[in-house]
């Protein structure tokens, strides 16, 4: 039974606002729970769009956060393709694109992110293509399809994990590919040059060409298909398609419009929450994507874009919505799969923050697990092919351990001994 005298509005119908809708429920929540969301299809997780869904060893209905009747059965009220357009903080309420008004309570911004475009000519063609949606990756798929079959070529902008993973799904539907990336390693901001470099190897090994040091500066089509893309350093390649993969902005404008706590852009941008989640608007939250959080394990504020984040912070900012004691403390986490490889990773690790790179086991066979370290301390662990290391790995992590690296290096020493040891 719903009790109307409370209302808790989520904006934003990704995995982050579904598992938060579900979590107010599963806390007692018994107030109105209202998900608003601009997409026509109810909350879906994004991992399989560039993974299995998008290679087609997914069906469409597994990529739901829950099937369609759950909502009615949890009293969770869903406006679906539905934008929110504007929030009234003084009265409470946020206006929908129709025109209709929804008075909250609480209210929880889990809007995400979105593709960031290529400012370039030729963006206007067909055959230009960016993945964050579902029918984003449900056109994508009959591109690479078709592309296969015909002996295609796709060029992708930028070689970050949807690129690479992308990358990989196209040539295992046979199609040809060009990863165009300024830097001069895959995974550059991530991973850095050490570890990057490996992924150049791997893509490689399974006909991937790559252009580094170079961006494009022109899609060349005729009667609106693509015919080739244009580099900066005068190199022109082939193309039937082109993905534009050059990472993803916060979107973050409906909370900019309300006058929230923003962060600089220079620093990742988001929409500024404390460790609670809450926004500069002690009755606004936000998760996810969106979310800049003041972390308390890193003592700065990050913005992490994975599926963990969705995971484990929409339900955190439910807790927080009712008042619950409330500290956002997860290591940030993502996976990926690409070919043979499947991989971990955990912790933060940006350029300049770290001084060493530590290998462990067989980097040639592609088993091994990477650690990234400063001053001794490890900040970040990637497990590449080797499996069940992750939480003495986070554990590393969360005690800001600094092991003795001959040890961290030889795959002999339990990783649960050192984490043992390390708190």
């Amino acid at each position: 039974m719903v009790d109307a005298d409370q209302t808790f509005v989520i904006v934003g119908g990704g995995l982050a606002g579904a598992k938060a809708a579900e979590t107010l429920r599963a806390e007692g929540f018994t107030g109105r729970v209202i998900l608003i969301c601009d997409e026509r299809d109810h909350p879906y997780e994004r991992p399989p769009l560039s993974k299995g869904y998008l290679l087609g060893k997914e069906a469409r209905d597994s990529v739901f956060v829950h099937e369609r009747a759950w909502y009615a059965r949890a009293n969770v009220e869903l406006h679906l393709g539905q934008p929110v357009v504007h929030i009234d903080r003084e009265g409470k309420a946020v206006h929908l694109g129709d025109g209709a008004t929804v008075r909250y309570d609480k209210l929880l911004l889990a809007t995400g992110a979105e593709p960031r475009r290529l400012d370039i000519p030729g963006t206007d063609l067909a055959g230009v293509h960016h993945l964050r949606r579902l029918a984003h990756a449900e056109r994508l798929r009959g591109v690479l399809a078709s592309l296969g079959r015909d002996n295609g070529h796709l060029v992708i902008a930028g070689a970050g994990w949807i690129g690479l993973e992308v990358a990989a799904a196209a040539r295992e539907y046979g199609a040809e590919v060009t990863v165009v990336e300024p830097e001069q390693t895959p995974l550059f901001a991530v991973l850095g040059p050490e570890v990057g470099r490996l992924f150049a190897d791997l893509h490689g090994e399974h006909g991937v060409r790559f252009h580094f040091g170079a961006r494009l500066t022109e899609i060349v089509g005729q009667d609106g298909l693509v015919l080739s893309v244009r580099t900066d350093d005068g190199d022109e390649h082939l193309a039937h398609d082109v993905l534009a993969a050059i990472g993803a902005a916060p979107r973050s404008a409906l909370a900019e419009s309300a006058g929230l706590e923003l962060v600089d852009r220079a620093h990742g941008g988001g929409i500024a929450v404390d460790a609670a989640l809450r926004t500069s608007d002690p009755d606004i939250y936000a998760a996810g994507d969106v979310a800049a959080v003041q972390h308390p394990l890193y003592d700065s504020r990050l913005r992490v874009e994975h599926w963990a984040n969705a995971l484990n912070g929409g339900p955190a900012a439910a807790r927080s919505m009712l008042g619950q004691d409330t500290s956002y403390a997860r290591v940030p986490y993502f996976f990926s799969d690409q070919y043979d490889v499947g991989l971990e990773f955990s912790g933060w690790a940006p350029q300049g923050s770290y001084d060493q790179v530590v290998l462990r086991g067989d980097v040639a066979k592609r088993e091994f697990i990477a650690f990234w370290l400063a001053d001794g301390q490890v900040l970040a662990g990637m497990n590449v092919n080797v499996w069940d290391v992750t939480e003495p790995i986070q554990t590393l992590i969360r005690n800001r351990a600094r092991p003795d690296v001959a040890r961290l290096a030889d795959p002999t020493v339990p990783l649960t001994e050192l984490a043992e040891s390390s708190g």
